[in-house]
């Protein structure tokens, strides 16, 4: 498949430290066959500076094509992304933290498998591969794997990181999924409703991960992780 535009979805809840830095990292990368970038950012209601912050960038990077738009009310990182995902033109989408764990530069290891006609959605993974990865919390790492093995367990997939932010969709796939969940437990269930799809092809490839600590501004806490438990038994086993 021909893609023209690639359409990077940033749900942002404050990060005014980090956004325009990772908007600048985004601005600098070279996607492969010239594809264009096309920039969602959802603004989940922050109480900081992000909101000046995002249009302060805007006004002074013309040259990036940036769509803003602001929750009134903080609803969360699955219902931030639900919006990216109904705005979205491209007809490839990535979801992008909006702090620096992630590196944009990345974004051609998973458009490759999709450019070379093989895939339809193409997850990171901070588990496999030789790319630099942040030593951080042993009990994060073991509920990460757990979860990813539970998921795998009711979706039939072979997934080392279900959990991971860089998550790449055929656009008009991904607006076809009903989501609901509002918080993190967009994952579990974006990947439940996703192996269901009918003949999707789904790959996986190596990614990089400078994780962040909880005084760095790390969010996802214990009350995440049963959230995800429930939401694979939900989506996963009984099919909701």
């Amino acid at each position: 498949m021909d893609i023209t535009k690639l359409s990077i979805i940033i749900p942002s809840y404050n990060e005014g430290q980090t956004i325009h830095l990772i908007l600048d990292r985004i601005k600098n990368v070279k996607l492969i066959h010239d594809i264009a970038k096309e920039v969602i950012i959802v603004n989940d209601c922050s109480t900081d500076d992000t909101g000046q912050r995002i249009e302060d960038y805007i006004s002074g990077n013309p040259a990036l094509e940036i769509h803003y738009c602001k929750h009134e009310v903080n609803k969360g990182k699955g219902a931030a992304i639900r919006t990216g995902i109904s705005r979205a033109t491209g007809e490839y989408l990535i979801i992008q933290d909006a702090d620096l764990e992630y590196d944009p530069s990345e974004y051609n290891y998973l458009l490759k498998p999709v450019a070379d006609g093989f895939a339809d959605v193409v997850y990171g993974s901070r588990f496999i591969g030789g790319n630099p990865h942040r030593v951080l919390f042993f009990w994060h790492t073991m509920g990460n794997n757990f979860l990813t093995f539970f998921s795998n367990m009711c979706t039939n997939l072979n997934l080392t990181d279900m959990e991971a932010c860089y998550k790449l969709f055929n656009t008009k796939i991904i607006q076809t999924v009903k989501l609901k969940e509002n918080r993190f437990g967009f994952e579990p269930e974006v990947t439940a409703k996703i192996s269901r799809v009918p003949g999707i092809r789904l790959y996986e490839v190596g990614i990089s991960y400078y994780g962040r600590r909880y005084e760095e501004g790390k969010k996802i806490g214990w009350k995440d992780g049963v959230r995800a438990i429930f939401c694979i038994l939900k989506y996963g086993l009984l099919r909701f």
